[in-house]
């Protein structure tokens, strides 16, 4: 029986005990300021990034690994003897699924499996993990493939912006739109459908009643909950973060609530004190 190696991409914000643990390849994306392409959590860190936004006062692009990126973090596995599956950043929102299955089709048909999240941060995070053990049990690539196509649906993905600021530059908010929500105090949620950031409902006042907010819709839905993990992601707010693992570790008895950090392209687009729940409803 051949040997599998899991990889993922830099986006998928693992907590690193779990990358050390499992053994788990992670290809960067990038974050580019001007002429300057920094590999994501290799060469630059959120704290890093942020101050760099406050001195510049723009933005980073972010850019997909290319081709070549890919094949030479696979190719060391291939010629191992490994077959490689590689969990992806959602299709919509970035060219990494599409550039990861150019560099598949360099190899013989089998050796590299690309598998597309639709999801980001550790909603990509969930499948990997569920994938890393899905390894260990014994099961062949297209029968992890299989369970994660079931899986897939089934990862609710929520976050709350804490500053309409990143959005604005990043282009996706007016300037009329920030001003009027940072006057208002307005703070949006996002989840993830379908593979794209959406926005799901705003919530105007304290940052604590946006948090509060999420972390109700999380609680009801405790019954259709698998009780495997459920992760915290955030960015710069490891406080928050605290006290919503302690509390969803309180109410719904899971296993694991994990807290993981958001890597920089995901805090390059929504900004410091994201914060997030993530979670799989039984499949």
């Amino acid at each position: 029986m051949s040997r599998i190696k899991i990889f993922a991409d830099s986006t998928s914000d693992l907590p690193k005990e779990w990358i050390h643990q499992y053994d788990i390849g992670i290809v960067p994306l990038y974050a580019v300021f001007g002429d300057e392409s920094l590999k994501d959590g290799v060469d630059i860190v959120p704290e890093e990034l942020y101050q760099r936004v406050k001195t510049e006062g723009r933005l980073p692009k972010t850019a997909a690994p290319s081709p070549a990126d890919f094949m030479a973090c696979f190719g060391p596995y291939i010629d191992e003897g490994y077959d490689i599956l590689f969990i992806s950043l959602s299709s919509e929102l970035s060219s990494t699924y599409q550039n990861a299955l150019l560099a598949a089709s360099e190899y013989p048909d089998g050796r590299v499996t690309v598998f597309d999240s639709l999801n980001l941060s550790t909603g990509i995070g969930l499948q990997v993990i569920k994938a890393v053990r899905a390894v260990e049990e014994g099961l062949t690539v297209p029968e992890i493939v299989h369970r994660l196509t079931q899986i897939r649906p089934q990862v609710d993905t929520e976050f709350v912006i804490d500053t309409l600021d990143y959005l604005y530059m990043g282009g996706r908010c007016s300037g009329m739109q920030n001003l009027i929500g940072s006057l208002l105090k307005i703070r949006p949620v996002i989840k993830v459908t379908d593979g794209k950031m959406t926005p799901a409902y705003k919530v105007r006042g304290k940052r604590e009643k946006a948090m509060d907010q999420m972390l109700s819709n999380a609680l009801s839905k405790t019954n259709e909950m698998d009780k495997d993990i459920i992760i915290v992601v955030h960015s710069m707010c490891e406080d928050d973060a605290l006290y919503l693992q302690r509390v969803l570790q309180e109410k719904t008895n899971a296993k694991e609530v994990v807290l993981a950090t958001a890597g920089c392209v995901i805090s390059s687009h929504c900004g410091p004190k994201t914060i997030g729940i993530i979670y799989t409803k039984s499949y």
